[in-house]
């Protein structure tokens, strides 16, 4: 078993229910390599985590930005709590050396992984709420994500949408409405994996991956813009 008291340590927490902070590492693979295993996996926690984690940053921007409207406040949340931002957080902070997962998942560095730590930061702020409320996971969150990374979000302006962004710089340059088609779709229903096209009438301007349509799309459009060099 791994030493959570170093996770603890590193991230100046201390659980009282320790085996909620386990919890919130164990992804739904373990058990079926582990049946002795007494614990639940992390589904639920993330499902509770995703909500508390949404309200933190919706408040925080509410007060902190009293002149921003609604839309822009909106934008600047999606682009906080999307799965790429939390993986990469997750990452930074050392979740990868506490995940318990299968030996097949434990293999797989690529996109899976970046969800799984997605989803286990989700599960181990919704573990913080029951372990010591709401106050807590609001300094922890805004510790380590709104300070960390809305300054860059901002600065880089990726709140911005990038599918209309992509729309609006292909018609302008090329005369061209960018159309999106599906190249590939694997996985069972309740993992779905979607590889999409963007095209800028026959030439695929790039691709992009997701868990479904809507953000393969976003990701196309964000690799088309990057590869036409249309950002500014």
């Amino acid at each position: 078993m791994k030493d959570f008291s170093l996770f603890e340590k590193k991230l100046k927490i201390q659980f009282k229910n320790k085996d909620l902070l386990v919890q919130a590492f164990c992804h739904r693979s373990y058990l079926n390599e582990n049946s002795a295993f007494k614990l639940a996996h992390n589904e639920r926690l993330e499902f509770l985590g995703d909500a508390v984690l949404e309200l933190v940053v919706t408040e925080y921007l509410y007060i902190k930005y009293p002149d921003k409207p609604e839309g822009e406040l909106t934008s600047w949340r999606a682009a906080l709590v999307n799965a790429v931002i939390l993986a990469e957080l997750a990452k930074e902070l050392g979740f990868n050396d506490f995940l318990l997962l299968s030996q097949g998942e434990a293999k797989d560095q690529n996109k899976a992984r970046q969800y799984i730590l997605a989803n286990t930061f989700e599960a181990m702020i919704g573990a913080l709420y029951i372990d010591q409320g709401y106050e807590s996971c609001q300094g922890f969150i805004e510790r380590n994500l709104i300070f960390k990374k809305l300054p860059t979000i901002l600065e880089k302006k990726l709140f911005r949408d990038a599918k209309s962004l992509f729309q609006e710089k292909a018609q302008e340059i090329e005369n061209i409405t960018p159309s999106y088609s599906v190249l590939e779709e694997k996985g069972p229903d309740h993992l779905k994996h979607f590889v999409i096209g963007v095209f800028l009438d026959k030439e695929m301007a790039a691709k992009g991956e997701g868990t479904s349509k809507q953000e393969a799309e976003v990701q196309a459009a964000k690799n088309a813009l990057e590869a036409k060099k249309w950002l500014d």
